[in-house]
């Protein structure tokens, strides 16, 4: 599973990918969790708001920290 947290370093950015980290060890899954920092790559998933949460190339959340019950899900759907 490959999980993309989309965001320049803002407050927000680090606290979705604080949140994504803790939901992937509580479901103890196989994911591969990268921070793309570089604004070139976040337009080109079409997210102009961040922080932005891509899951196997698909954008989740755009423009807000969602909570991480929504992240299980968001991960759940995508397994």
């Amino acid at each position: 599973m490959e999980i993309k947290v989309l965001g320049t370093g803002c407050q927000n950015c680090k606290a979705l990918e604080k949140a994504v980290k803790e939901v992937v060890a509580e479901m103890n899954l196989q994911a591969n969790v990268e921070k793309v920092e570089e604004i070139g790559k976040i337009v080109q998933y079409g997210v102009m708001l961040t922080p932005g949460l891509v899951i196997n190339g698909k954008v989740k959340v755009s423009g807000r920290v969602p909570s991480k019950a929504d992240i299980k899900k968001m991960i759940s759907e995508e397994q």
